[in-house]
């Protein structure tokens, strides 16, 4: 199977530091590790449709902003029986080796509302700040899912501008 993913970080800014929401996976037979939220997109369904279900679903909170949705175009009205979008993500995966064979794009995204303790195969959601993002990913990287690991060490290199990535 071959599956296609829309992945959030979803950011705030909070006492003049960056925070993103981290949570933990809670999925039959697999290890409890810390994911980002996000998850399949539903057939014939946008990558931000599916960024937004995905992050209320997990979370409860409503996506209020996507990075680069602005930069969409779509095909509508230029063929009835087919319509293609395209959009600029912050950053696009592949697992390239083991694992579950798929890809995926991380959007950064804003959201309003309250955490939920459980979402939708998800256990306590909650805002770190980005040094505790830099620390965990560098002290114990396993502690998060292998797509989210790479997405992280991504972010933090490419957004942050963090030293050492």
């Amino acid at each position: 199977m071959f599956f296609v993913n829309a992945r959030a970080i979803v950011e705030r800014e909070r006492d003049g530091k960056t925070e993103i929401i981290i949570q933990t996976r809670n999925k039959p037979n697999q290890p409890k590790q810390l994911e980002l939220p996000g998850g399949g997109v539903e057939q014939f369904e946008s990558l931000t449709a599916a960024l937004r279900r995905e992050v209320k679903e997990e979370t409860g909170l409503d996506v209020t902003w996507i990075e680069g949705e602005d930069t969409r175009i779509d095909t509508e009205g230029i063929n009835p029986k087919v319509v293609v979008e395209c959009i600029q993500p912050f950053a696009a995966y592949q697992t390239i080796k083991g694992g579950i064979d798929s890809v995926g794009y991380y959007f950064i995204c804003r959201a309003e509302g309250d955490l939920l303790q459980e979402g939708d195969r998800t256990q306590n959601p909650r805002w770190i700040t980005i040094d505790e993002l830099a620390e965990r990913i560098h002290n114990d990287p396993l502690q998060f899912i292998n797509i989210d690991c790479a997405a992280i060490m991504y972010y933090l290199k490419h957004r942050i501008k963090w030293p050492g990535y």
